[in-house]
């Protein structure tokens, strides 16, 4: 029997609860504090409207006219989309490719805020009092060295067990009674936490009285005041619709699939805008209230920008924690902190892992059970290389393939199967079925030629600065080079792999239907 949704709230909350990652609490405010600032906002919207609500619209319409086919996942999506091409599902492929190698190495990160919120309330890094003394606590936390913090990777192995664990048992209870019932609980705790996290922050002032200049007011001022000279650069028109890309988990194939689990006269139009709204209030309010504006008042102008050009990690699991044990209540604030990057982490993860899952549902006619199981066992091996190889690029690569390069192609292909093969008047009266809002007609115009041209120029620009470079290995080390090209041989092996079990499930869904037929 096919799974379906609870309730209209339950898709929009799970919807919003993949969307909803660690994306919005760090990589946004550093992508905005290093590109322009306010003026950032400006290609971020223009992005949002042309790239990020169109793709979100084409997805869900996708997903829920290939559900009507029987299908949950890309392959059989593309197939029911353009028939009359077998090779398209094909494709599909990497619809459930890059989501389940973000899984591999994302539950891994994820399992350091479950252990960063038992840090913060057992005081475990207490101790750990300056920048340096912090990143020695993290580094050894993650098994890259052995100090007094820890000696080997037995801590956050035991934090990843359980975070695994905790996946596996919310996918084996479904859609309804497990990812519903998560993102109905987690999505609002999320939201409250980070609302408390605000709001002690906007009555913070000046930390420090000896620094008048450092306070609150000034911090929002450096992440906000514009700095148009930033729009005449290529690079942060570039870095505003990568940002857009990942914070609404478009392009990966998780809301394809989602989406298919919607009957026929389900809205997707509103539904779909009411879980980009919910993101872009947890990215661009709370998101964007917190980690820069507070770093600025208690490290000032200065710091600040090392703080911002060392990255997302540096800031959430170095310098938050330093700024937490200098505040009253800064334990309580602190677990609050990790425990709100960990709720929007497994909302995201367990999104990662359900196309897999759907795909041996649907196409081997596994049972639940069945198909969590196998999941289970197969991505808890392909954790280990991310766990036992984060110091030697293995992160840094899986990111590449599954989080950034598959993302752009596989919306560029969709957003081409959808305009140009599936047809745009078809298209357009599929996405208004059962809908509760009218699309505004010049938004027919944006989705036939406006994205697919901004998709072509991001994946163009993107392959020429940072992809090609980093194909040919370009800032990986000679020492790295064997562990980095082993990896890649594991995920052509992986490639390789699902497209051959799409093309059995193909031919054992053929002979089905020809016995049926006779």
């Amino acid at each position: 029997m096919k799974q379906s949704w609870g309730s209209r709230l339950g898709v929009i909350m799970a919807v919003a609860g993949s969307a909803v990652g660690l994306g919005n609490f760090l990589r946004f405010p550093v992508q905005a504090a290093q590109n322009g600032g306010g003026a950032f906002m400006i290609p971020y919207f223009v992005a949002l409207l042309l790239l990020g609500i169109p793709l979100m619209w084409i997805e869900w319409t996708l997903g829920r006219y290939g559900g009507g086919f029987e299908h949950s996942t890309a392959p059989g999506i593309f197939h029911s989309t353009w028939k009359k091409n077998r090779f398209i599902r094909y494709f599909g492929v990497i619809g459930i490719f890059g989501p389940l190698v973000i899984f591999i190495y994302y539950t891994y990160i994820e399992s350091w805020l479950l252990a960063y919120s038992y840090f913060a309330l057992s005081g475990k890094y207490a101790t750990a009092t300056s920048q340096e003394t912090m990143k020695a606590f993290l580094s050894a936390f993650q098994g890259l060295q052995n100090n007094e913090y820890f000696t080997g990777l037995g801590s956050a192995y035991f934090f990843f067990l359980i975070t695994f664990i905790m996946n596996i048992w919310i996918l084996y209870y479904g859609i309804k009674g497990g990812i519903e019932k998560l993102c109905k609980i987690a999505l609002p705790m999320l939201f409250v936490f980070a609302l408390v996290i605000v709001l002690r922050v906007l009555f913070l002032g000046t930390p420090d009285p000896a620094q008048p200049d450092w306070n609150i007011a000034k911090g929002f001022g450096y992440l906000w005041n514009p700095d148009f000279s930033a729009l005449k650069s290529a690079k942060t028109w570039l870095a505003a619709a990568g940002q857009i890309f990942f914070t609404l988990s478009v392009g990966i194939g998780v809301i394809l699939t989602y989406a298919s689990y919607l009957k026929k006269e389900d809205d997707v139009v509103l539904n779909g805008l009411t879980a980009v709204g919910t993101n872009e209030v947890a990215e661009v309010i709370l998101g964007g209230s917190i980690i820069i504006p507070v770093a600025f008042a208690f490290f000032g102008p200065v710091d600040i920008l090392a703080i911002a050009k060392g990255g997302s990690f540096n800031l959430g699991f170095v310098t938050m924690p330093l700024i937490f044990g200098k505040i009253p209540l800064g334990v309580i604030l602190a677990f609050l902190w990790f425990m709100l990057l960990f709720l929007a982490g497994i909302t995201s993860s367990v999104s990662l892992a359900q196309p897999a899952v759907a795909f041996l549902e649907d196409e081997f006619r596994f049972n639940r059970k069945k198909a969590v199981l196998i999941f289970g066992v197969a991505t808890f091996i392909l954790c280990q290389p991310a766990i036992f190889g984060l110091g030697k690029g293995v992160v840094d690569e899986l990111d590449f393939w599954g989080g950034t390069f598959c993302l752009v192609l596989f919306g560029t292909i969709e957003a081409f199967l959808f305009s140009w093969i599936f047809g745009l008047e078809k298209a357009w009266a599929e996405m208004h079925q059962g809908a509760d809002l009218k699309i505004p007609g010049f938004y027919k115009f944006v989705i036939k030629y406006i994205t697919p041209l901004f998709l072509i120029t991001i994946l163009g620009f993107w392959l020429g600065q940072e992809g090609i470079p980093t194909i040919l290995m370009k800032n990986v080390s000679p020492a790295n080079k064997p562990v980095v090209l082993a990896v890649r041989l594991l995920l052509l092996a992986l490639f390789m792999g699902l497209a051959l079990a799409v093309r059995f499930a193909w031919k054992k869904r053929k002979t089905g239907v020809e016995r049926e037929g006779t």
